[in-house]
Order: structure tokens, then C-alpha cells, then sequence
């Protein structure tokens, strides 16, 4: 018992002056990979809206947009569901995030060329995979990012940051993550936690199988954006990560006494894998979700020695144990 509690009370100190600087992840060879990526700046049009009938032809136009982005199933009618999204979209308050938008991501040209980065990556794994359409809108604070095969949409208010005059109404260590930044790795998660890319056994309900799940789409997120920095992926802050590498011996020592691991309980689950501000369990400072992290680590670890499995056969592995097992991370 001494010994455990020493090793928690050091957690309590879980920060580190000096960050850890990162390497890229492997670069692949794409020079031959040329993609045309369609994306449509929507922002402008909303602005335009001045009537109710053009806000029912802009939806007709982009009925993704309008059932699953704007949730017009949540409206007990149409009428219901234009009117209040006209009277969002002419209130002066929108004039001032079409403002700061643009001031936060200009014309875009960032934005789509990072979205080319990674959609080339892809393309270079998973050569028959198709690129999805890309819209960017803003919305009020209505929804932030959806992804699917074919359509990404992007409501970019909700990635204006820290000095945004309007923000989403979460809690501030979730906003952290909320900047331009993260808009396209977070897209890139959204993929990597896909069930047609990261195979996983519906039967396997225990906290590792989640924390592998979890470990894999991070690290196929680190392969379309190779020189991103895994802060920016898991949402914690440069000092958070640093923290975690220096203390991950100690982490892992926690996880083991807890027998966390081979758990099925979703409190257990709570704990180590969900949304909180701190794994408290784990040290006062440890960041939330080190269940995810140190599944992160565990991949990594596996892939490392096992070099020529590519980046498809990683995924498609849904075997838990066999990765867990194979990775031999045992941090000293």
C-alpha cells in the first residue's frame, strides 16, 4: 500500500518544464498522387440568405446540410425549422462571426490545403478510397464537424478559439480543443474510428479492446498528418503530453493495480476512456481519457515491431489481446 500511494502522490505533480519535442510519423512517397478536392466556402451564402424562400432553396440544395448538420428531424415542422433558422441567419450576431471566421481562417487556402495533405496520405493507403466533398458554413454554434464517405461539412464558428466573442457552450477543457487547428485532424479521427477502416470485435467488451479501438484511429490520424503534433490529435495541451511520456511508468502502474485492462464495467470505461478534465484516479494532473492515450502508445508500440505490416493490415486487426500482447509495452 506505501508503495502505491508514493507512486500516486508523485502523480499529483504530473507537469514537466520542459516539453518533449516530436518527430514527424512516416512521410509516405505521394508525388505521383494528384486529387482534385472540391471544396465549397458556404459561409458567404448563408450571409446572402434575405429571404425565407432562399433559405429553402440553399437547403434543397444541401439536404445533408439541412437533416444532419441543422437537425430539421429535431423540428416538430418545416415551417418550425425555417423560421428559426432565417431569424438565426439575419440577426446581426452573424455578421460577426462571418467576420471573425474570416479572420480566423481567411480565405481558406490553408484549411484545403491541409485537407489535401491528408486526403493524399490517404490515398496513397488506401488507393481506391474515394475523397469526400468538403463544405465549410457557419452556423451559429449548431453543429461542428460531420464526416462521411462521400461529405465532410465544417461548421467553422466552432473552431474560432479562445478569443472568439461567441464560442460553443461546453466546458472550457473540452473548448481548448476547439480551434483551427483541430479541424482537420479531428476529421481524420472521425475516419480512423470508422468501422469500414478500424476493424474491431463487437464481442470484446473490455476497456482494453475500447483503448486499443481509440489507439488505432489516432494513430492512422498521425499517418495522414505525419508532422501534427499528438498534442493537437488527443486534445491535450504540449505539457500534457510531455507530462505523460515522462510519467507513463507510473501511468501503466495505476492501470495494473486497478486491473483496468480486462474491466467490462462502464464506470471503469468512465474513468480511463471518457470525456473528464482530469484522470483523477490516476493523479490529480493526469489529463482526462489516458485510457485512449496509453492505447495510442500500445499501437505505436506494436506497429514498431512489426515494421512491414502496413498501415490497412494494422487496421483491420480486431484482435485486442494480439496487439496488446505483441506491442510488449511495458514502460520502465
Amino acid at each position: 500500500m506505501k508503495q502505491l500511494l508514493s507512486f500516486v502522490t508523485a502523480l499529483i505533480f504530473f507537469t514537466a518544464c520542459n516539453t518533449t519535442k516530436e518527430e514527424c510519423a512516416f512521410q509516405p512517397e505521394t508525388s505521383s498522387i494528384k486529387i482534385q478536392l472540391d471544396v465549397q466556402s458556404l459561409e458567404d451564402s448563408i450571409l446572402s440568405i434575405k429571404s425565407k424562400q432562399q433559405l429553402i432553396d440553399f437547403f434543397t440544395r444541401h439536404t445533408v446540410m439541412r437533416d444532419v448538420f441543422f437537425n430539421r428531424p429535431g423540428y416538430p415542422s418545416d415551417s418550425a425549422f425555417i423560421n428559426e433558422l432565417f431569424h438565426r441567419f439575419t440577426t446581426p450576431a452573424f455578421d460577426t462571426l462571418l467576420i471573425e471566421t474570416k479572420n480566423v481562417f481567411g480565405n481558406g487556402a490553408e484549411l484545403k490545403k491541409e485537407f489535401t495533405q491528408a486526403f493524399t496520405n490517404l490515398k496513397y493507403y488506401y488507393p481506391q478510397i474515394q475523397i469526400p466533398r468538403i463544405e465549410t458554413v457557419i452556423t451559429g454554434l449548431e453543429s461542428d464537424l460531420f464526416v462521411s464517405d462521400s461529405l465532410i461539412i465544417v461548421g467553422l464558428d466552432y473552431f474560432l478559439g479562445s478569443k472568439a466573442k461567441y464560442r460553443p457552450n461546453m466546458y472550457e477543457y473540452m473548448l481548448k480543443r476547439y480551434t483551427k487547428d483541430f479541424v482537420v485532424p479531428s476529421a481524420m479521427l472521425l475516419y480512423g474510428i470508422d468501422s469500414r477502416i478500424n476493424l474491431v470485435n463487437p464481442q470484446d467488451k473490455t476497456v482494453l479492446a475500447d483503448m486499443l479501438a481509440y489507439g488505432k484511429a489516432y494513430h492512422f490520424a498521425k499517418q495522414m498528418l505525419p508532422c501534427v503534433a499528438d498534442s493537437v490529435f488527443i486534445g491535450y495541451s504540449a505539457e500534457e503530453i510531455s507530462g505523460a511520456l515522462t510519467n507513463q511508468d507510473m501511468i501503466w502502474k495505476r492501470l495494473v493495480a486497478d486491473e483496468v485492462f480486462f474491466n467490462t464495467s462502464q464506470q471503469t470505461k468512465q474513468k480511463y476512456i471518457s470525456e473528464r478534465p482530469k484522470t483523477i484516479e490516476v493523479g490529480d494532473q493526469c489529463p482526462g481519457r489516458i485510457g485512449m492515450w496509453v492505447g495510442w502508445q500500445i499501437v505505436d508500440a506494436y506497429k514498431k515491431r512489426n515494421s512491414k505490416l502496413t498501415l490497412p493490415e494494422l487496421m483491420k486487426i480486431s484482435d485486442a489481446q494480439l496487439i496488446f500482447k505483441g506491442s510488449k509495452y511495458r514502460p520502465e
